[in-house]
């Protein structure tokens, strides 16, 4: 029962939490028009964010070193999102060069 508890009520809090970002969200752009500043750094946020996000899914499985095949897949789809590369490409070039690499027994 208490793991059930905690599963509902983390729920309830990240409803809670996402209508309070919904309904703050336009109040909050208005006031960052303002600020080109503020603006720059939000958008670097984000980018540092999904870096963080991609080298994690790069170099990790589980606790373990993903191996060489992975890394230079995530690399390499990173390089071609950053060039503007549309999605769908990113993901099959990526995918390819990771299966390919395998394939030649790079771990």
């Amino acid at each position: 029962m208490p793991e059930l508890l905690t599963v509902v009520l983390a729920g309830l809090g990240l409803a809670v939490g996402t209508y309070a970002i919904r309904t703050t969200g336009g109040v909050a752009g208005e006031l960052l028009e303002s600020r080109p500043r503020v603006q720059a750094l939000m958008e670097d946020g984000a980018v540092l964010v999904l870096a963080s996000v991609m080298a994690t899914a790069a170099l990790t499985d589980g606790a373990a070193f993903a191996g060489y095949a992975r890394v230079a897949g995530v690399a390499l789809a990173g390089v071609l999102a950053w060039r503007g590369v549309p999605l769908p490409v990113v993901l099959v070039v990526a995918a390819a060069s990771a299966a390919g690499l395998r394939a030649l027994g790079v771990a």
